[in-house]
């Protein structure tokens, strides 16, 4: 009887063992399948009033051709956590082009960035995105109907004035950006519009949000901004270590994909 009962025990605890084994096969076959057909990242150059501009290119499965989305990146430049955004966004169907707005250079210390960023001229910036989207609309893979643009902090608020300056862009996500409110300036833009906010972000404020959204209502634009109360600057980065908000991250990162999935696939 005891040998039974060992026999048994021996017999389930190899059962549970190789249940694990097949699990973790599994689980690291699913991983290695995804990061196969993860999309890769292309370098690209266009022209710009004389300038050569970097970008990098992702593009989804199959033949196309797909909507596109200008990535702009934030003050850090175009680093590792911007190139996966926009690989992430490639996953979803779109063709993604992170512009380099900083010819190359790219930092993780604040104060660099700090500097970096007031090296570079609005002219110049939206100079570069405008002729990104150029660049897009001669590819035959992208519909050039259906292009948008999304931003994150000094990123954001150059996807705003994108917007202001392309009206043939479609669709256009600011995750807290710097906001314009000069109606005559808002006036101009013609793709709809989303934003996502620190409730404790004090450089973009909660006033800021709520002016630049009532401005957009009273041009009739169609604008949809969230603002995370308890969430300040740079909340979806995790380099933003006072910041960074998984939660509130998953939630503004939902709105954003169905707001691409409706704007720019329908």
């Amino acid at each position: 009887m005891r040998r039974n009962v060992e026999s048994n025990l021996r017999y389930k605890f190899f059962s549970v063992k190789m249940f694990i084994f097949l699990l973790a096969v599994f689980v690291l076959s699913a991983s290695y399948a995804r990061a196969a057909s993860a999309p890769v990242g292309q370098a690209v150059s266009f022209p710009n009033n004389g300038e050569t501009v970097q970008a990098v290119l992702y593009k989804p499965a199959g033949a196309g051709p797909f909507p596109a989305i200008v990535v702009v990146h934030e003050w850090w430049g175009l680093s590792d956590w911007v190139k996966q955004q926009a690989a992430d966004l490639a996953e979803q169907g779109y063709i993604t082009l992170a512009v380099d707005l900083y010819r190359g250079q790219a930092t993780s210390d604040p104060e660099v960035a700090h500097e970096l960023m007031r090296a570079l001229t609005q002219d110049r910036a939206v100079g570069y995105l405008t002729a990104g989207v150029a660049y897009l609309k001669t590819r035959k893979d992208v519909q050039s109907a259906r292009i948008g643009a999304v931003g994150w902090c000094m990123g954001g608020g150059y996807a705003l004035q994108l917007a202001i300056a392309e009206p043939s862009l479609r669709a256009v996500a600011i995750n807290y950006g710097a906001l314009d409110t000069d109606a005559a300036q808002l006036k101009k833009i013609h793709a709809q519009v989303l934003g996502n906010f620190g409730g404790q972000d004090h450089g973009i404020t909660p006033a800021d949000v709520h002016a630049f959204a009532e401005q957009m209502q009273a041009l009739g634009h169609p604008v949809d901004v969230k603002e995370y109360p308890d969430t300040g600057h740079g909340f979806q980065n995790p380099i933003n270590k006072t910041t960074y908000n998984p939660a509130d991250t998953q939630d503004s990162d939902q709105r954003m994909r169905a707001f691409f999935a409706q704007t720019l696939k329908r």
